[in-house]
């Protein structure tokens, strides 16, 4: 077997322990503010999504600014304005990002229930007939609480894999490794996007421990095939930080002290995962 094919059979079966060797510098991360403009997001009854999740990412990218010098943030959006969610993943990707933290807040489904009302009479050919009739009412409040992390749903995985395909320069250690004539890059790929994934959990596992020791309920890390993330070149993470119809954690979240402990949570749940990536 020639040395060439020896060596692509190495990089094959060892590209996901390559990436998480030790060394591996995070020097810029992307800080997603969900929604914005024209897009609101869920609604409470105080305020709407699109505000608090922009409150927050400013507030994060200020304290890794802060906090860590060798860390360039990079924002989607700092006012209100709607970047599609294709534009948001290409800024992360043509500044070659080492991560992506989209900041979204929960909601649940809204409910319905309907009483009797009583009758009225309608007609029905040339008969007149007794009708019931119901009141009913949507209810939006809901006692769920707690924080979540998402990373990629494993159904949209071709789409990361074309997107790696596409930055692939970005992404390889070795040079001309992600070589679209041949025939192995497509296993390269995949196992790069397998290790993304792998680093997305862990991320998102810090940051849920991070939220877990200020007193919050961890609703835990799962997947989902979110289109910022599967268009993302890098590992990524979005972050529900609460429910806005929960009067709560509504109140909690549009105060001072709960945007800072929702920043600050994030912000050591990154730093976690930088500390144990460049051992």
């Amino acid at each position: 077997m020639c040395i060439k094919r020896l060596f692509l059979l190495f990089v094959i079966s060892f590209t996901p322990y390559l990436l998480f060797a030790g060394g591996k510098r995070i020097s810029k991360i992307v800080v997603d503010a969900g929604h914005g403009g024209h897009d609101i997001g869920a609604r409470g009854q105080i305020s709407e999504e699109k505000n608090l999740t922009l409150a927050v990412a400013l507030r994060l990218g200020q304290i890794i600014r802060d906090s860590m010098e060798d860390v360039k943030v990079i924002y989607t959006r700092t006012s209100d304005e709607y970047p599609s969610l294709v534009e948001r993943h290409e800024i992360a990707n043509k500044s070659n990002a080492d991560l992506f933290i989209s900041v979204h807040v929960n909601s649940t489904a809204y409910t319905y229930t309907k009483t009797f009302k009583g009758y009225k009479t309608v007609k029905k050919g040339h008969k007149k007939v007794k009708q019931k009739v119901y009141n009913t009412v949507r209810h939006h409040e809901t006692h769920m609480q707690g924080v979540e992390t998402y990373v990629l749903g494993l159904h949209r995985n071709s789409q990361k894999e074309e997107a790696i395909g596409e930055y692939g320069e970005n992404v390889a250690d070795e040079p001309g490794i992600l070589n679209e004539n041949d025939p192995q890059t497509a296993i390269i790929v995949a196992q790069y996007s397998q290790a993304f994934l792998t680093r997305s959990v862990s991320l998102g596992t810090r940051i849920q421990q991070q939220f877990t020791r200020q007193g919050r309920h961890d609703l835990g890390v799962k997947q989902k095939g979110l289109e910022v993330l599967a268009g993302s070149v890098m590992p990524g993470v979005l972050v529900e930080i609460g429910f806005i119809n929960n009067p709560e954690e509504e109140t909690y979240l549009n105060s001072e002290r709960g945007q800072t402990e929702v920043a600050m949570a994030i912000y050591k749940g990154i730093r976690a995962y930088k500390a144990d990536v460049e051992k």
